[in-house]
């Protein structure tokens, strides 16, 4: 059986290889299409709580990094408003997936996956209008941020080419540590006890950290594809 950890190493890889994918493959819609993916897929996940490198975390950290890194991207080649254009995506989708769960609960179902489908999405609810409230405010607060620091940098290096590790990885870090404080507390309150509230919050940004840290080299990457013309049109 594959540990945890592992299997976390692995998700990393396979995530931001697929932003990588689909950038080059579908450029600018490629990552709207990405965030769609994101929000749904890791709003699902994060019900999961599991325990690796000896921290109590919930699964989805990895999703929500990548689409603050897909986020970073649109800001850097395409511009403040399709960074913005991909959070409204992402609420609208996060929105639609809440009724649209919510009503198969109400069909009389009549094969064995009645009980699994209510134990899976009678804490959608709670979580996804935590996630909803939560991915406005820090998304929105990252590309602004992300033009913040970029401004910053151009400001002091005068060339607005430098410094993307800066930018990428400040608002980045502080965007996800307004992302893991409010979600932990909004969407997990009364079910856990504090200590194990504030173990997930302290895991889900140490996880934050490792992954801005390793998306440096996937946003450099994409610079390059992006400025080499090697990304599809």
């Amino acid at each position: 059986m594959i540990s945890n950890e592992i299997l976390l190493i692995l998700s990393i890889f396979f995530i931001y290889g697929l932003v990588l994918l689909w950038f080059y493959l579908f450029n600018e819609k490629g990552l709207l299409c990405f965030t769609v993916f994101a929000t749904i897929t890791a709003n699902i996940e994060v019900l999961l709580v599991i325990k690796a490198f000896s921290l109590e975390q919930t699964l989805g950290n990895v999703l929500f990094g990548a689409s603050f890194l897909a986020t970073d991207m649109l800001s850097e080649f395409y511009g403040k408003k399709s960074s913005k254009k991909a959070v409204l995506v992402g609420l609208l989708t996060s929105i639609s997936f809440v009724i649209l769960s919510q009503s198969w609960l109400l069909y009389d179902v009549i094969n064995d996956l009645d009980a699994p489908f209510k134990m899976i999405f009678s804490n959608t609810p709670r979580v996804m209008i935590s996630s909803l409230l939560v991915y406005a405010i820090s998304q929105f607060f990252d590309v602004w941020i992300y033009h913040k620091w970029w401004d910053f940098t151009k400001k002091i290096s005068g060339d607005k080419r430098k410094y993307l590790w800066l930018r990428n990885n400040a608002s980045t870090l502080t965007s996800q540590f307004i992302n893991s404080l409010l979600f932990t507390f909004l969407a997990f309150y009364g079910l856990y006890d504090i200590k194990t509230l504030i173990n997930i919050f302290i895991s889900s940004y140490i996880i934050f950290i490792i992954t801005s840290i390793l998306d440096t080299p996937v946003i450099y990457i994409s610079r390059y594809l992006y400025e080499n013309k090697f990304v599809k049109n």
